[in-house]
């Protein structure tokens, strides 16, 4: 595998949103926080991690940024949002308060022994793939053990 020689010191994936509360509240339920300094009341600055964040845009803020149309995430896949977590316990803590507060199972848990996987779609339709991976579970069963 080649390394890119250019890196990426951060990363915001843009998300259209129909109610910006709502979507607020539903994500700080599942334990995210928002950056402030980038936020207003067309969008709002999910931070997902170190460098890391999704700007939940209105969709007249979205449609500033695009000539197409805006897809409606709950009838057509345009992308699925993988999130690493660190524990069995976080994916299942994240995922149940999704659950409570709007979100809908997208698909049956998935349980590889070396990755767990929960995927959720929070009230708009986007999916978001909660996930933690045993890194020494892999390496084993790559190793054929």
């Amino acid at each position: 595998m080649s390394v890119p020689t250019t890196r990426i010191s951060g990363l915001f994936v843009n998300l259209p949103v129909t109610d910006l509360p709502r979507s607020k509240v539903f994500f700080e339920a599942m334990g995210f926080a928002f950056n402030l300094q980038f936020s207003d009341d067309t969008a709002a600055c999910l931070v997902l991690g170190e460098q890391q964040y999704a700007m939940l845009l209105t969709h007249a803020k979205f449609a500033m940024f695009t000539t197409l149309p805006i897809a409606d995430a709950r009838r057509e896949s345009a992308h699925l949002i993988a999130i690493s977590l660190a524990s069995r316990a976080d994916v299942d803590r994240v995922a149940d308060a999704a659950l409570a507060h709007g979100g809908s199972a997208f698909r049956a848990i998935e349980d590889l022994g070396f990755m767990y996987t929960r995927a959720i779609a929070d009230p708009d339709g986007h999916v978001w793939e909660l996930f933690h991976m045993d890194m020494a579970a892999f390496q084993q069963m790559q190793s054929g053990g």
